[in-house]
């Protein structure tokens, strides 16, 4: 078994080993008395796991330090850390990935469907996600169209895998009106996209803050390994059963098919043979009457690349007189 009813700051000492992680997830302790939030916020916690375990908000440095140092100890080279955390006590997690080699890949921030109501302030109703991967970072694994490929678009035109790789992630919470269930979830999926972005089949994948499990239970849903800590007794009792019920793969079938890239030349040189061909065919489609944007979609899906790579060739093109002259008109 791979999850421990343990403090993370001695439990991944004794069991993790450096370099054996390759994508770490975790959702630490508020650091703001979050054992009490039912009281400040007419919270119903009737179906809520008792036993959460806070830190105290004068500690929340020195826990940060410590727990951050083993996850960069055990991550592998090229793999990758996402931190949940809200504003409260952020400075001190970025503070402590700040004395760690682990560079920032981004700041993500996700917007959930409700806030706490507050009269005197505006309301808070979101989350930082702190990504990072350890270098070095030519091995980095993150899985570009884990969920779109690079020719789908949106009704108005827009890339789809562009928007969902925006880093402003709108995902709601879920709502679980009488199930057992931890203080604090992260929604299935919020996961998701995490895991299948930045790991693939049978990685292993660590929680330092189980509580709910709901990232091992995805983890092992999507076909990865998965292990972590939960010093909560009651929360791990009750959720080392759940997981038991979870197969290995499950989740897959839930999975939307991604059709195959088109773009099969993005990122690759350019040649002159082929930058004068793509201003030879926009030309031909412009006197057929194709507007401009038509025009670099149907050379961008006819030589595999970018749309903004065509539009840049063909404004370079248009600032260049000599390139014209190059081209023969008996080509049209």
């Amino acid at each position: 078994m791979n999850f421990y009813n343990e403090d993370c700051i001695y439990g991944t000492k004794k069991y993790l080993k450096d370099n054996s992680v390759d994508l770490i997830i975790s959702d630490p302790p508020y650091g703001i008395n979050g054992d009490k939030l039912d009281k400040h916020y007419n919270r119903d916690e009737r179906n809520v796991l008792d036993g959460y375990v806070e830190v105290p908000e004068n500690e929340y440095p020195e826990f940060s330090m410590k727990w951050i140092q083993d996850a960069e100890r055990v991550l592998r080279p090229g793999g990758s850390i996402y931190i949940v955390s809200g504003y409260s006590q952020l400075r001190h997690i970025l503070n402590a990935l700040a004395e760690t080699k682990l560079q920032e890949k981004n700041h993500i921030i996700w917007k959930y469907n409700f806030g706490v109501y507050t009269s005197k302030k505006y309301i808070s109703s979101h989350y930082h996600i702190l990504y990072y991967v350890k270098p070095p970072c030519n091995s980095v694994t993150f899985n570009t169209n884990a969920f779109f490929a690079d020719c789908e678009k949106t009704d108005n035109g827009g890339s789809m895998n562009y928007l969902d790789r925006e880093d402003v992630w709108i995902i709601n919470r879920e709502y679980k009106p009488g199930q057992i269930k931890n203080k604090n979830e992260l929604p299935k999926s919020l996961l998701t996209k995490m895991i299948l972005y930045s790991s693939n089949p049978n990685d292993m994948i660590c929680d330092f803050f189980l509580g709910s499990f709901s990232t091992a239970k995805v983890a092992i849903g999507l076909g990865r390994h998965a292990c972590g800590f939960e010093i909560n007794k009651n929360a791990f009792d009750y959720q080392i059963k759940e997981i038991e019920k979870i197969k290995s793969g499950e989740l897959l079938a839930e999975l939307r098919k991604v059709p195959e890239n088109k773009l099969i030349n993005k990122g690759k040189p350019l040649t002159q043979e082929e930058t004068t061909q793509i201003v030879l065919e926009f030309d031909s489609l412009i006197r057929k009457g194709y507007s401009k944007k038509l025009a670099c979609d149907s050379i961008s899906n006819k030589f595999g690349r970018g749309y903004w790579s065509i539009l840049n060739i063909i404004g370079n093109n248009n600032q260049n007189k000599n390139t014209y002259e190059t081209i023969s008109l008996g080509n049209f």
